[in-house]
C-alpha cells in the first residue's frame, strides 16, 4: 500500500468507529493489515472480532448484560488503538515525514531510559569551572533534548515508564526547561498516536505548582481534548482526572476560559500581520518626510534638536492621520497579548538552531550555549532580565532576537544592546511594581505558549510535516468532557462576548443559541443573536430574534431599527415602514432614517411621497448632497424631467459613477437631446472599465422605466446598437 492508501485507509477505519460501525471497522482494519502485510497484528483483532460477535449473540438472545455498555465502550477504545499501531507500523518503514524519520533513527540507536534521564537532569553541582560550567550547561541541554525526542516518537508507554515521567515531572530539581520540553512532547506524541497514559500525565503536569509547565500542560491537555473528541468518553479515567483537577484546583474552570480565550486571540495573528505589511508600516514610511517637511530639520541646529524640539509636532501629525487610530489600536491590541510579532520574527527562523524540532518549545535562557556570542555583553546590563521579562514576545522570537544579535558585528551588537537595555530598563522597573495575579500569569504564559506553537506549526523548516492545529476552529466550549468546568452561563456569556469582540460571529452565535435555551427572557441575548445572524446573512432569522427582543422590550430604537432594516432587505417596504416610522417617534431628525423611508416609499413606487422624504433630507443636511440620487431618479420616474437633468449635472460635477452616467444618459433621451445621451451612455461604459456587456445588463433593468417615460420600445435596440458602433470605433461621434 502506498501512504496515501495507508492514511485513507486510516481515515475510512476512524469514520466508522466514530460512527459506532464496528462491522465496517473490523472489516476495514482486515483490509489494512492484507494490505500493509502486517499480520502481527491479526490474532488482536479476532481477539476483538469474536469478543464482539460474543456480545451480539447474548443481545440476540435478549439475554441482560449489566457489563454491556463498558465492553462496548472498551471495544472501540481497542479498535482505535489497533488501528493508530497498524498505521504507525504500515507507515514506519518509508514515510518521508519528520516523525517517522526520527522514529526510524532512533529504533537503531540505545536511547537511555526516562529514569536515568531524570537522575541526570535532577543533579546539581554548586562550584564549577567556567569551563565545566559551559561543558555542564550543554550536556543539560543535550538531556532535555533527548528526553523531548524520546518522548516524542514513543507510540505507547509501559506502566515503568509512566511512573518514572510523573516523577520527573513532579521533581523541582529538574530545571523547568526540561519539563517544559517534556509536556511539548507529550502534545507532539499525542498528536500522531493517542495513548490515555499520556493523557494521564499531562493532567499530572496542570498539578505541578510550577507556572510554566502548569500552563503548558494545560494547553496541551485542552488540544488533546479536543482532537480526540470522539474518544474521550471512551476512557472514564480522563473524565475521573478532570473531576480531581476542578477539586485541587480553585481557578480551573476560569483558567480553561482563559486559555480559550487566547486561542479565539491566535485566530488574529494573520490579520494583524497583514494589517502591520500592508498599513501600519507603509504609513509610517510616508510619515517620516511629511515629518520632515513640517519641522524643517534642515535648519534645525544639533542645539535644538537635544534641547528644543516639541514632541507634540509628531503628536499631531498622529492625531491627524488615520495612522495614529491605528498605532493606538495595535497598542492596545498589544496590551490584550494579541500577537502582534509574528511578522516582525517570522523571517529570524532560518537559524541552524531551529532545525532541532525541541527548540522551537525552550524556555527562553540567555545563557543557552547557542547564545554564546551574547553572554558577554549581557553580564553587566539589563538586556537578560528585560528580554526575559518580556510580555509581548514568545519564547522562540526572544531566541530569534538574540541570534540576530549575535550575527551581528560586535561593535553593533554592543550598541544595540545598550540600546534595548536602556529603552527598556524603566518598563522592567514597572513591570516589577505590578501586582500579579495567578490569572495574569496563567494568560502571559498560556499566551506566549500558543504564539510559540503558532510559529511552530507555520515556521518549522518541515512544518507540512504536522498537521497544524491552527487551521481548525478549536472550539474547546463544544466539548462534552469540558462542559462541566465551562458550561455555566456566566463562563459561556464570556467565550460568546470575546468571539463577538472579535467578529467570529458564528461562533459566538452557537453559543448564544446555547444560552437562549434556559433564558428566553433576556431581550439582551436576542439581541445579539440577531446581530450575530445578520452578520452571517441569515437575515430572517435575525429578524424572528430582533423581533423577539422587540417583545420583551419594546423602546430599544437600535432594535427597532435593525427589524426596519431587515424587512428591507426582505423586500418587504410596508413592514419596513412601520418600523421606521416608530423609530421616528424617538428621533425624527434622524437622516439617515428620513432617507430610508423615503427608499421604502420608492420601492412601494410612491414616487411623490418618497420625493418628500428626500427633500426633508437635502434640505437638513444640503452639505452632503446625500439626498441627490434618489431625488434625481424620482423626478425622472414622476415626469420632472427637467428637475432631474439639474441634479444629475450636479451630481456629475461630484463623484459619479457608472450608474450616474447611465441615469443622467436616460434624463437626455426622454429630454430629446440624443448626442447628449450618447455622451453619458459612452461616460457609464468607460466607468464599468469598457466593459459594455456589463453596462447593457444595467440598461436592460431600466427599460420599462424608460417606456414609461415615453421611449418607444423599438427605438431602445436602435441606440444600443449605435452605442454600441460608437464605443467600438467604428462610428465616429
Amino acid at each position: 500500500m502506498t501512504i496515501q492508501e495507508i492514511n485513507n485507509a486510516y481515515g475510512r477505519i476512524t469514520g466508522a468507529l466514530g460512527r459506532k460501525e464496528l462491522k465496517g471497522a473490523f472489516d476495514l482494519l482486515l483490509g489494512l493489515i492484507a494490505g500493509s502485510g502486517h499480520y502481527e497484528f491479526q490474532d488482536k483483532l479476532d481477539e476483538l472480532q469474536g469478543t464482539y460477535k460474543a456480545m451480539l449473540g447474548y443481545q440476540m438472545m435478549n439475554v441482560s448484560d449489566p457489563m454491556q455498555s463498558q465492553i462496548y465502550r472498551q471495544l472501540q477504545a481497542a479498535l482505535y488503538e489497533l488501528a493508530d499501531h497498524i498505521r504507525i507500523r504500515a507507515l514506519e518503514k518509508d514515510s518521508p515525514r519528520q516523525y517517522f524519520s526520527m522514529l526510524r533513527m532512533r529504533r537503531m540507536q540505545s536511547d537511555a531510559s526516562f529514569q536515568n534521564l531524570h537522575r541526570d537532569l535532577a543533579a546539581t553541582y554548586d562550584s564549577l569551572s567556567p569551563n565545566a560550567a559551559e561543558e555542564w550547561q550543554k550536556a543539560q541541554e543535550n538531556r532535555a533534548l533527548t528526553l523531548f525526542r524520546k518522548l516524542w516518537i514513543s507510540a505507547q508507554l509501559d506502566v515503568e515508564e509512566v511512573v518514572a515521567l510523573r516523577e520527573l515531572l513532579a521533581d523541582e530539581r529538574v530545571p523547568a526547561g526540561a519539563r517544559c520540553l517534556a509536556v511539548s512532547a507529550l502534545w507532539l506524541s499525542l498528536q500522531e498516536i493517542f495513548d490515555k497514559e499520556k493523557v494521564g500525565l499531562l493532567c499530572d503536569a496542570v498539578a505541578v505548582a510550577n507556572a510554566e509547565v502548569h500552563a503548558r500542560a494545560l494547553v496541551s491537555l485542552l488540544l488533546t481534548l479536543y482532537f480526540y473528541r470522539k474518544r474521550t468518553a471512551l476512557y472514564p479515567q480522563i473524565e475521573h482526572r478532570l473531576q480531581a483537577l476542578a477539586e485541587s484546583l480553585p481557578g480551573f474552570s476560569k483558567e480553561i476560559q482563559t486559555i480559550i480565550m487566547r486561542f479565539i486571540l491566535s485566530r488574529e495573528t494573520e490579520k494583524i500581520s497583514r494589517r502591520l505589511r500592508d498599513e501600519i508600516i507603509p504609513e509610517m514610511v510616508k510619515l517620516g518626510p511629511k515629518l520632515s517637511q513640517k519641522i524643517n530639520l534642515k535648519d534645525l541646529t544639533p542645539e535644538q534638536l537635544s534641547d528644543e524640539m516639541n514632541p507634540e509636532w509628531q503628536e499631531k501629525l498622529l492625531a491627524d492621520s488615520d495612522l495614529g487610530k491605528k498605532v493606538m489600536e495595535f497598542s492596545e491590541l498589544q496590551q490584550e497579548g494579541a500577537d502582534i510579532m509574528h511578522s516582525t520574527f517570522v523571517h529570524l527562523k532560518n537559524y541552524p538552531f531551529f532545525r532541532e524540532t525541541g527548540n522551537w518549545f525552550l524556555l527562553f535562557d540567555a545563557k543557552h550555549s547557542a547564545l554564546a556570542g551574547m553572554q558577554a555583553i549581557t553580564e553587566n546590563n539589563v538586556l537578560a532580565e528585560v528580554v526575559n521579562a518580556s510580555s509581548f514576545m514568545c519564547n522562540s522570537d526572544k531566541y530569534s532576537l538574540y541570534l540576530s544579535m549575535v550575527s551581528l558585528p560586535e561593535q553593533y551588537r554592543s550598541m544595540m544592546a545598550e540600546q534595548l537595555s536602556g529603552q527598556t530598563a524603566a518598563m522592567l522597573e514597572q513591570k516589577k511594581s505590578e501586582l500579579r495575579t495567578k490569572k495574569d500569569e496563567l494568560r502571559e504564559i498560556s499566551g506566549q505558549y500558543i504564539q510559540d506553537l503558532y510559529r511552530f506549526y507555520k515556521l518549522h523548516p518541515s512544518h507540512a510535516d504536522f498537521d497544524d492545529i491552527f487551521t481548525y476552529p478549536l472550539d474547546f466550549h463544544n466539548l462534552p468532557i469540558l462542559y462541566p468546568y465551562i458550561s455555566d452561563p456566566e463562563s459561556l456569556t464570556a467565550i460568546a462576548e470575546y468571539y463577538l469582540q472579535k467578529n467570529y460571529f458564528a461562533d459566538a452565535l452557537t453559543i448564544f443559541n446555547r444560552l437562549e435555551e434556559t433564558d428566553k427572557a433576556n431581550e439582551i441575548l436576542y439581541q445579539k443573536i440577531g446581530y450575530c445572524k445578520q452578520m452571517i446573512d441569515d437575515i430572517e432569522g435575525a429578524l424572528a430574534a430582533y423581533l423577539q427582543a422587540d417583545l420583551l422590550r419594546s423602546d430599544s430604537k437600535w432594535v427597532i431599527r435593525r427589524i426596519a432594516n431587515c424587512y428591507r432587505t426582505l423586500k418587504q417596504p410596508e413592514k419596513a415602514l412601520e418600523y421606521f416610522h416608530r423609530y421616528e417617534m424617538y428621533d425624527a431628525e434622524n437622516l439617515a432614517v428620513q432617507i430610508s423611508i423615503g427608499h421604502c416609499h420608492l420601492e412601494l413606487k410612491e414616487y411623490d411621497e418618497a420625493l418628500k422624504y428626500y427633500y426633508k433630507v437635502d434640505y437638513l443636511d444640503s452639505g452632503s448632497h446625500k439626498a441627490w440620487r434618489p431625488i434625481a431618479w424620482c423626478s425622472f420616474l414622476t415626469g420632472k424631467f427637467d428637475q432631474a437633468r439639474n441634479y444629475y449635472q450636479k451630481i456629475l460635477e461630484a463623484t459619479p459613477n457608472t450608474h450616474d452616467y447611465l441615469n443622467a444618459g436616460h434624463t437626455e433621451w426622454v429630454l430629446q437631446d440624443i448626442k447628449g445621451a450618447l455622451k453619458y451612455y459612452r461616460q457609464s461604459v468607460a466607468a464599468a472599465e469598457g466593459n459594455f456587456e456589463k453596462f447593457k445588463e444595467q440598461f436592460e433593468q431600466d427599460i420599462p422605466d424608460l417606456e414609461n417615460a415615453g421611449i418607444e420600445s423599438e427605438e431602445i435596440p436602435l441606440l444600443l446598437d449605435l452605442l454600441k458602433y460608437i464605443v467600438d470605433g467604428e462610428i465616429a461621434y
